[in-house]
C-alpha cells in the first residue's frame, strides 16, 4: 500500500508541475505584466524597478522555478484589476463554488440512484423509457441553456426563485456560507439543479448498466431462490455491487464540477471562482487566471488521489496490479 501511495503522490506532483507550467506560460507570456500594472505615464525608471521587483530580469528557467515556489506557498501574484494578493481573493470565493458543487453532488446522488435502480428493474415501462429519453436530453443539453430555462419558469414567470446572487451569508472567520439562512438556501436552488442537471443523467445511467449486468449474476440468483423479496434483492445485493463505480466516478467529478461550474456561475451571478475567472478574462488579468487554473487543477489532482487511495483499500488487486505494472498476478 506505501509503493502504491508513493507512486500516486509522485503522479499527482509531476501533474501540478505541469500545470504550473502552463500557468507560468500564460502568466509570463501572454502580455507584458509591466505594461498591463503601470500606467502610460510611468517613467522608465518605475518600469526597471517593477520589472526587478517581479523577478522578470532573471532567465526563464529561474523565473518558472520562483514560479512554482511561490505558488506552493499559495502566493500566485497581485491581481492587475484589484490590485491585491490572488490567493485572498481566490480564497474568499472558494466556499460560495465548494458549497454549489457539493450541493448539486448530493442531489445528483439523491435523484440518480433511485432513478437508475427503476429504469433497470422496470426497463420496458413507460416511465422508464420516458426518463432513459429524458436522460439523453440531459446529456446533451449545455448547462447554461438548462440554466436560463430555470430561470424563465420560476424566476420570471413564476417569481419562485431568485436569478442571481447567492443570498445572505453567514461567516465563520474567512468561511461563508448560505445554507444557514432562507435566502441563502432559496438563491441556490436554481444553481445547483443546473449544476446538477448533467450529473443526474449520469449517475442513472451509470446505475441502471451496473444494475443490468449485476442483475444477471448468479448470486442473486441464489438471493431470490432463498426467498428473499425483490426490494431486498434490488437494494441489498444488487445496488450495493453497483456502487464503487458510482462513488469512483462521483468523486471524479467533483473536479469537473469544481472546474466547469463557472458556466453555471456566470448564468447565475454566483460570487463563486468560476465568476471570478470570467471577470478575470474580461479585464485580461493573468494573475487571477494563473491561480485559478493552479487552485482548481490541486483540488481536481487532490480528489483523483483520493478517489484512487479509497479505491485502492476496497479493491487489494488494483495495489498490486498498479505497483507490478499489471504482472503482479
Amino acid at each position: 500500500m506505501l509503493a502504491f501511495l508513493v507512486k500516486r503522490l509522485a503522479e499527482a506532483v509531476g501533474v501540478m508541475l505541469a500545470v504550473a507550467l502552463i500557468a507560468f506560460t500564460i502568466f509570463r507570456f501572454v502580455g507584458d505584466p509591466v505594461e498591463l500594472m503601470l500606467n502610460e505615464q510611468a517613467s522608465q525608471q518605475q518600469r526597471d524597478e517593477l520589472r526587478e521587483r517581479l523577478g522578470l530580469n532573471r532567465s526563464v528557467p529561474e523565473q518558472y522555478l520562483a514560479f512554482v515556489a511561490n505558488a506552493a506557498r499559495g502566493d500566485f501574484g497581485i491581481s492587475y484589476r484589484n490590485q491585491q494578493d490572488v490567493f485572498p481573493l481566490i480564497a474568499e470565493r472558494f466556499p460560495a463554488t465548494f458549497e454549489l458543487v457539493i450541493v448539486a453532488t448530493v442531489l445528483s446522488l439523491l435523484i440518480g440512484l433511485p432513478l437508475g435502480v427503476y429504469t433497470a428493474v422496470h426497463r420496458k415501462s413507460f416511465l422508464a423509457q420516458t426518463l432513459q429519453f429524458l436522460s439523453v436530453l440531459g446529456v446533451s443539453l449545455p448547462s447554461f441553456a438548462v440554466g436560463i430555462l430555470l430561470i424563465l419558469v420560476f424566476s420570471v414567470t413564476l417569481g419562485w426563485l431568485p436569478a442571481f446572487g447567492r443570498g445572505e451569508v453567514v461567516k465563520f472567520g474567512w468561511w461563508s456560507t448560505g445554507l444557514l439562512t432562507k435566502s441563502g438556501l432559496t438563491a441556490l436552488v436554481l444553481p445547483a439543479v443546473t449544476l446538477s442537471f448533467f450529473q443526474v443523467t449520469l449517475v442513472m445511467r451509470l446505475v441502471r448498466a451496473e444494475m443490468l449486468e449485476v442483475m444477471r449474476a448468479d448470486f442473486i440468483r441464489f438471493a431470490r431462490a432463498r426467498g428473499l423479496s425483490e426490494p431486498a434483492v434490488q437494494f441489498r445485493h444488487a445496488l450495493r455491487n453497483c456502487l464503487m463505480p458510482v462513488i469512483t466516478v462521483t468523486g471524479l467529478q467533483i473536479g469537473n464540477l469544481i472546474a466547469f461550474a463557472l458556466v453555471t456561475e456566470t448564468v447565475f451571478q454566483w460570487p463563486g471562482m468560476g465568476l471570478l475567472f470570467v471577470q478575470a478574462v474580461s479585464f485580461v488579468d493573468i494573475p487571477v487566471m494563473a491561480g485559478y487554473l493552479m487552485v482548481v487543477s490541486a483540488v481536481f489532482v487532490a480528489v483523483n488521489t483520493l478517489v484512487d487511495m479509497t479505491y485502492a483499500l476496497v479493491d487489494p488487486r488494483l495495489r498490486v496490479d498498479t505497483v507490478g505494472g499489471g504482472h503482479g498476478r
